[in-house]
Order: C-alpha cells, then structure tokens, then sequence
C-alpha cells in the first residue's frame, strides 16, 4: 500500500512564478541590475532640481538621499504589498520625468515649501480619486493598453535621447564622445544577451551598463575622485525645506497629472502581470498599485522629493531577463534605501556617466514598445472602430512628442495635459474606443462584443 504522506497535498498551491523565492545571491544580483537601469531617473531628478533651483553640493546630496530612501521603501510596499498598498509585482518606483518638470515649476513659481505641499496634497488626491478612477478601467481594453506602451517608449526615448545629446545650442549639445558611450552601451547590451547564455543572458542589461562604465573610465569621462570625501552615513531628514504649504491652486498641476499618473499605473500593472504570468483578473491588482504610488509620494514630499511612481523601466527588464520574482524587486528596494544611507554608494552611482545611463534606458524602454506592439497584434484591425481608435490615438499622441512645442501659444492648463503625448494619445483611445464601441445604435454592438470578446481573450492567455 503506498504511503500517504509521498502524495501531494491537494490543497497545496504551486508557487506562481512572481511568488517564487530566489536564492540570496541571484536576487541580489538581478536587484541590482533593476537598481542601475533605474539610476538615471533619481539622479537626473534631483542634479534637475539642484540645479535649477540654486542648491550648493551639500543639500543636492541630501535630496538624493532623501529621494533614494523615498523609491526604496515605494519599491518593497509595490513588491510586499502590505494592507492592499502595493501590487505584489515586480515593481520599481522612481521620480518620473513630468512630475519632476512640473514640480520645479511649482517650486519656481513660488517656494519648495509650497512645492512639496503640492506633491503631499497630490498624494492624498490619489487615495481620494481612486474609487471614482477603478470604475472606469473596463474601458481600457488591449488596444488602449497596447497604444500607451507604445507612446510610452516612444516618449521615454525621446526624453533619455536628450540626455544623451544634452540641450540644443549649447557647447556641449551631441558630443560625439557621449553619443559614441551611448551607442556602445547599447551594442554592448545586444551582443552580451546574443553571445551569452543562462544568468549572464539574463544580466545583459546590467553587464551593458558596466561596459559603457568602463569605456566612459578609460576615456576620462567617469571619476571616482569624490566617492570617499564625505560623510559616510547620511540619514535624510523630514520636511528638509521647511513646513510644507498647501496651495490648492498652485497644486492643480500636479494634481492633474495624478490622474494621467493613474493611467500609466493601469497600463504598466496590466503588462507586467501578463508578463509574470499572475492568475486572476490584473485590473484588480491596479488600485493596490496606486495606493502605493500615493503612499510613495506622501513619503517622498515628506522627504522633499517630488511624486515617487511606478517605473516604466522594470518592466521591460522583467521582460528582457524573464526573472518574474518580485523578490528581486524586494532586493532592488533595498539596495535603493542601502544608497540612501551609506553615502559614498550614492555618490558613486552619482558618478554614473549620464550617457551611459540614459543608453541602457533607452534600450529597455525600446523593449516596452515591442511590448505594445504585441499587445496590438492580437487587435483586429480589420474592423473600423479599432483601426480609427489607433490611428486617433497616435495622432494625438505624437504630436506632442516628435514636435514639442505644438501647443505653445495655448493656456498653461491646457499645454499640461494637451503637451503632454502619452496623455493625450491614452486619453484619445479611450475617448475614441468608446466612441465606437460602448455608444450609439445596436449595429455597433457586434464590434464591441467582438472587442470584449479579445480583452476576455487576452486576460485569459494572461492567465496560461
């Protein structure tokens, strides 16, 4: 007779792949490629603001502290998902590049005591909003999610290509020894991921970014002269500005972009699920995502950094490596708040060429755009409501993008949302989706039930 205890427990769950535990060393290893790929987006935030604003070294220092301290602990509350504050997905939290700009804008205009009020006061519009917004999410079926992956490559590559450039008319604008660190870093990337195989395919990112670390050192570009001079443990310290002030009004800018904030959440949740392949319905995994892109930005102006939100990097990481385990974002998050508070790690990913960085994101933000393209695939573009829904939405949404400044002569309140690609090109889909699929006469039902019929279809492979 065959001893019970060798079967296997009925009730037992098998691990999903997002779920699974890594051994100590991998997670570390790839945290840290999540770390180095993300870097560009803190550093390049905080030098944005020290320097627009006048800071001497010692406080842009300690605000990038304070703003590495603010994405670790968004990255392990998206990643442990405490309370429902958090998805339970392999996510990464950063200072995006919108709410930056609008952030100095507040912070120009009037002081950073009322700029960080702005973001706290944004934070607390997210939880508010958040049971109005979930109601609205069957709306946004695979072409709309499709569509805004693609705007969002198109428009993070636009951002990071000037960084590697640097600003038109200035000396320094397309040196041809950053544009050349960009490039090799890139080619790095394709050909250690075509050469290599097993863990080191699955690094090609971060092995890319050492390369273009390397040749930037030999070059003379990247020095370490200012890694060991200095404190070396730095705690960041609350409200480091002063009492933050309310002002509603001034505040409006950045609470407008909560909402195209909120949308972003609802694409990137919904692709990385897919990616990890979660079981379960991925629309119900987007409010745990906002509560802690609003719990990461109260954090964050507390700390006087601007909105801390859901990185758009990690997930073309995820997909480029196929490591699925939000355990390795957990380890990301707290490398991320280990740079926080041991001061010469800051300082040296500080020293981070800023053409190096900006190479390796565009490569993975190039990955989120096939992403969207496959996503797209699977959309009958035979039928007229999809077919005019794209075409509406890349109109709409490129415009901003490949011609900036398209909207110059209209109202500042306006130019945030209308100058604004990704939100305007999602905005237009979801606009244009309903259109043609949730009104007018009953002959528009076949297209719509055929569209549900996908989104079904899609969630379901999701599923697989």
């Amino acid at each position: 007779m065959k001893n019970t205890t060798d079967l296997p427990d009925p009730h037992q769950r098998a691990t999903e792949p997002v779920d699974e535990k890594l051994p100590l060393r991998a997670m570390l290893l790839y945290g840290i490629q999540h770390v180095l790929v993300m870097a560009a987006a803190p550093i390049t935030a905080v030098f944005l603001v020290g320097r627009a604003m006048g800071f001497d070294s010692d406080v842009t220092v300690a605000l990038m502290s304070a703003t590495f301290l603010a994405c670790g602990i968004g990255t392990l509350l998206q990643s442990f998902g405490p309370f429902g504050i958090g998805a339970r997905l392999p996510f990464v939290q950063v200072p995006g590049g919108a709410p930056i700009m609008i952030f100095l804008a507040i912070a120009q205009a009037t002081d950073m005591q009322t700029a960080t009020g702005a973001v706290i006061l944004t934070g607390v519009f997210y939880f508010l909003a958040l049971p109005f917004f979930t109601k609205v999410l069957r709306f946004f079926p695979p072409i709309v999610i499709g569509t805004m992956l693609l705007l969002v490559a198109v428009n993070l590559i636009r951002i990071f290509g000037g960084l590697i450039t640097g600003q038109a008319g200035s000396p320094e604008f397309a040196d041809m020894t950053s544009i050349a660190l960009a490039l090799g870093t890139m080619s790095a990337i394709v050909i250690f991921a075509r050469v290599f195989t097993g863990v080191l395919r699955r690094i090609a990112v971060m092995l890319g970014l050492i390369a273009g670390a390397l040749a930037a050192t030999l070059l003379g570009v990247m020095s370490f002269d200012n890694v060991l001079p200095g404190p070396v443990i730095a705690f960041p310290s609350l409200f480091p500005f002063g009492i933050p002030k309310f002002d509603i009004f001034a505040s409006l800018p950045l609470i407008i972009f909560s909402v195209v904030s909120m949308t972003e959440a609802t694409g990137q949740t919904m692709a990385t699920a897919e990616i990890v392949e979660k079981k379960g319905d991925a629309r119900a995994l987007v409010p745990r995502n906002i509560r802690a892109d609003a719990l990461g930005s109260l954090i964050g102006g507390c700390f006087g950094t601007s909105l801390i939100i859901t990185s758009g990097e990690n997930i073309g990481i995820v997909r480029a490596t196929g490591i699925r385990s939000r355990y390795v974002t957990v380890a990301a998050g707290c490398i991320l708040i280990a740079l926080a508070l041991f001061a010469p790690l800051g300082r040296l990913a500080s020293t981070l060429p800023t053409a190096v960085v900006a190479g390796t994101a565009v490569i993975v933000f190039s990955i989120i755009g096939v992403m969207g393209i496959n996503i797209l695939r699977k959309v009958d573009f035979n039928e007229h409501g999809n077919m005019f829904t794209l075409a509406a939405a890349l109109a709409m949404g490129l415009i901003p993008i490949v011609v900036p400044g398209f909207y110059s002569a209209f109202p500042q309140h306006l130019q945030i949302i209308l100058g604004n690609g990704l939100a305007m090109g999602t905005l237009t889909a979801v606009l244009v989706n309903i259109l043609f699929h949730h009104l007018g006469h009953s002959r528009a039902a076949a297209p719509a039930t055929k569209q549900a019929d996908l989104s079904s279809e899609h969630i379901k492979e999701s599923k697989s």
